[in-house]
């Protein structure tokens, strides 16, 4: 049986890919922070938490990551923990930086120390493209990087550390690439959950308007439990690379608000308000990346398409929303 070993296990795509990683037949390990409120820490990992082993750790505790990592002996690493909200690094660019970059390199030493024969991914992100395009539109591998948030750029510094790391110690190490995935466990303050929460709570009578910022930026949107396979592939493969993760498709936040408000038989221009604080200091206005390299070398490909992505978060919250009323 194989082990795995994963940080960040307790979000969004930590609880996908321990749900993958489970089904496919492996023993999960992963770390947790500890947190004064526990009740609602582990909530997105309930269907599978007798299959999992926690423990406490911090990317910041090289102590723990090294004590956990020579326990375990993991044949698999899943680096995916981070301060992860683009806007909110603006408000704790040193919090965010620590854990982003040296956070990372933290996980590289104790990896290179206690398994060095394990296989390591790092989950990098679009973000550190910012506003850099190729000439067709789109951000592939070669593409400069140009970061405009202080997320970007901590997280171009973790994405470098691993290719130095890579080739100075002949580590397996691989970068994902990953554009903005979401699913209904996407935390309510990131935008496409954040509107769609709202605009069902809207339909359900309990608020009335829904509070936005930059709504003409343009995002590639997948689905997280897509995006997890194409971890697991990206780190199985026979050589150490880095690969962009996409759906090669991209839509506006205005078009995202339209779409979901419509399909609740809602005009979006009747509730919804911009306010200045919800816009970053520098802002990304487009992303669109290109994955013909996975597609092509690892067979990856997206199941789900943006329409079917948004209409399951809808359903989601409407089911849980209407529970509580």
């Amino acid at each position: 049986m194989k082990k795995a070993f994963i940080t960040g296990i307790a979000g969004q795509d930590g609880s996908y890919l321990s749900e993958y990683l489970v089904n496919l037949g492996y023993e999960v390990h992963g770390i947790i922070r500890r947190n004064s409120y526990v009740e609602g820490q582990q909530a997105r990992l309930t269907d599978i938490n007798t299959n999992i082993k926690l423990y406490y750790g911090d990317l910041l505790d090289q102590s723990s990551l090294e004590k956990i990592l020579s326990d375990v002996q993991p044949d698999e690493i899943y680096n995916l923990a981070a301060q992860s909200h683009v806007r909110i690094s603006f408000d704790i660019p040193q919090f965010t930086t620590q854990v982003n970059a040296l956070g990372v390199l933290n996980m590289l030493e104790a990896y290179r120390k206690c398994c060095p024969k394990a296989k390591f991914y790092q989950a990098s992100s679009s973000e550190m493209f910012g506003n850099s395009i190729d000439s067709d539109n789109f951000q592939r591998e070669t593409t400069p990087m140009s970061p405009v948030s202080p997320y970007g750029c901590s997280k171009l510094f973790g994405y470098s550390i691993v290719k130095n790391y890579r080739n100075a110690y002949g580590l397996h190490i691989s970068n994902g690439i990953l554009f903005n995935h979401e699913s209904p466990r996407r935390g309510s303050n990131f935008v496409t959950n954040k509107v769609v929460k709202t605009a069902v709570e809207i339909k359900l009578g309990l608020t009335d308007k829904l509070i936005l910022g930059n709504m003409d930026s343009y995002r590639d949107w997948g689905h997280s439990k897509d995006y997890v396979r194409a971890m697991h592939m990206i780190l199985n493969y026979d050589k150490p690379e880095d690969f962009v993760v996409s759906t090669m498709k991209t839509h506006s936040v205005r078009e995202m608000v339209e779409y979901v408000f419509k399909k609740l038989d809602m005009d979006y221009n009747d509730y919804v308000l911009q306010d200045e604080k919800y816009i970053r200091a520098e802002e990304l206005k487009y992303l669109k990346g290109d994955s013909t390299k996975i597609r092509e070398t690892l067979g990856w490909k997206p199941e789900y398409t943006f329409e079917m992505l948004m209409d399951e978060m809808i359903d989601s919250w409407m089911e849980r929303l209407k529970s509580n009323k």
